[in-house]
């Protein structure tokens, strides 16, 4: 998928781009498999409940197959759907008992093509296996973190991880972060890059269409008053004054907020600093 950059004839257009759904074949979503998308963020009895978000375009949401848990069965791929809820765009699936489900589109993924996620899957785009299976180099996404629960991280446009080693009964992965990450073998994995690699790319060119994808303004603690912000008042520009902190007086911008003692942190052989 490419950008399409618009010729600077009004202010909002000079530095807009906007992504070309060449790859997009089915513009309505499958009925069955969308539900109702409740709004968390606004107001709750007059208090802010979630700063920075809020109205956007009313969307459905469309419900993902993160696990794969349909085994040994064939499906084929029947259309390639933008999603208004992620960045990557999602496959219909048609399986051979007539199931309907959604996955994350790989590049390369087209209509027509089959998948199959099982133990002896081959290794091939759209397929998903345990990792335990999948040769060392390969690149994968939606990756279990815990075995049986489903793909959990590499899900975004254009994300990929690479399996790079194994040792007994674990897989180290490489993330697109950078960081290394031990993961028992048998998890499952999809093969392939996450499509919509252009995705990163995109310039929005002006504030309305920030809100038209529920993002609010975002005010500086600066530029507030002293009531609203610890970092607000004083005469012209000033800066915080003080260890930065959030509006409630917390620690922020640097501050590790990580437990030391996480169970998972035994998991991360390499951070991604």
């Amino acid at each position: 998928m490419s950008l399409k950059i618009y010729r600077p004839i009004t202010p909002a257009q000079r530095f807009k781009s906007v992504l070309i759904f060449d790859e997009i074949t089915k513009t309505k979503p499958e009925r069955s498999l969308i539900t109702r998308l409740r709004r968390g963020a606004g107001r709750s009895k007059g208090r802010v409940t979630t700063r920075g978000k809020g109205g956007g375009h009313r969307r459905n949401y469309r419900i993902i197959d993160f696990k794969r848990d349909k085994r040994d069965i064939k499906a084929r791929v029947a259309a390639i759907e933008y999603d208004p809820n992620r960045s990557v765009n999602v496959a219909l699936l048609f399986y051979a008992d007539g199931e309907k489900r959604y996955i994350l589109a790989p590049v390369g993924l087209a209509v027509g093509q089959e998948t199959v996620a099982s133990q002896k899957a081959p290794i091939a785009l759209g397929n998903a296996l345990p990792l335990g299976k999948i040769p060392i180099g390969t690149t994968v996404h939606n990756i279990e973190l815990v075995p049986g629960a489903g793909g959990q991280i590499v899900r975004s446009a254009g994300a990929g991880a690479q399996v790079a080693a194994r040792e007994g009964n674990y897989v180290r992965i490489k993330l697109p972060s950078k960081e290394v990450r031990k993961i028992h073998d048998s998890a499952y994995a999809t093969i392939g890059q996450l499509g919509n690699v252009d995705w990163k790319n995109l310039s929005l060119g002006k504030a309305g269409r920030s809100r038209h994808l529920g993002r609010r303004p975002k005010v500086r603690g600066v530029a507030m008053d002293p009531g609203s912000h610890p970092h607000g008042g004083g005469e012209g520009r000033s800066g915080t004054g003080m260890h930065p902190k959030t509006p409630w007086g917390k620690p922020a911008m640097g501050k590790k907020t990580r437990s030391r003692n996480k169970p998972s942190s035994r998991f991360i052989l390499s951070r991604r600093k």
